[in-house]
């Protein structure tokens, strides 16, 4: 059986404090980091929110929309990846990034991204990151319905969700109570959305 390993695949941060360093992408079947055009547009929309903020980037994978938000000033930032070998490479891209941004602290949880929403009382975070493989809709569908049961509602975050281009992702959208797409982008195979809960809710 063929060893996962770091490939010659890397994915640069774009922007703030790690600007144009290098994160290694980890060669194991399914692993798909979002594309620097998508993050780029992304990160526009969701500048004005990540300074000081607490990030969850559940379903984390290479780690870069983490990544990317420490880079940028992120107060706390969350990595949760229940693949052992993804883990250990997110660990070791995190400790080549080393020094951090100043006064942030971004961390690496080994854990199912669904069964640790379950254990949490409530989801305390400011954005919250969501891309789980695009073949699994069921875990988009549950994260989504999980965030949507626990989030405070006086403080509600804002979820950026990356899907396939293929799925109908307004499908979930339905199910939960008051959030409403504000941006989205088609990019090839890649539907980029930002969620915000109303504020009537």
């Amino acid at each position: 059986m063929k060893k996962a390993s770091l490939s010659q695949h890397r994915v640069r941060v774009i922007a703030g404090f790690w600007r144009s360093r290098q994160v290694e992408i980890v060669d194991v079947p399914g692993l798909r980091p979002s594309t620097d055009r998508v993050r780029e547009t992304v990160f526009n929309w969701l500048n004005p929110y990540i300074y000081q903020s607490k990030v969850i980037d559940l379903f984390a994978g290479t780690g870069i929309l983490g990544v990317e938000s420490c880079s940028r000033g992120a107060r706390e930032t969350l990595l949760i990846e229940k693949n052992p070998i993804v883990c250990h490479a997110l660990k070791s891209n995190l400790e080549k990034l080393k020094p951090n941004p100043p006064y942030t602290l971004i961390s690496v949880i080994a854990m199912d991204a669904l069964l640790w929403l379950k254990t949490q009382d409530s989801i305390d975070a400011d954005l919250i990151f969501l891309d789980p493989p695009f073949e699994q809709t069921n875990l988009l569908e549950e994260a989504l319905l999980l965030i949507d049961a626990k989030v405070k509602i006086n403080t509600p975050p804002i979820i950026y969700v990356e899907s396939s281009s293929k799925f109908d992702i307004d499908s979930i959208f339905v199910k939960l109570s008051g959030w409403k797409v504000e941006k989205q982008l088609v990019a090839g195979a890649v539907r980029a959305s930002i969620l915000k809960l109303s504020k009537d809710v």
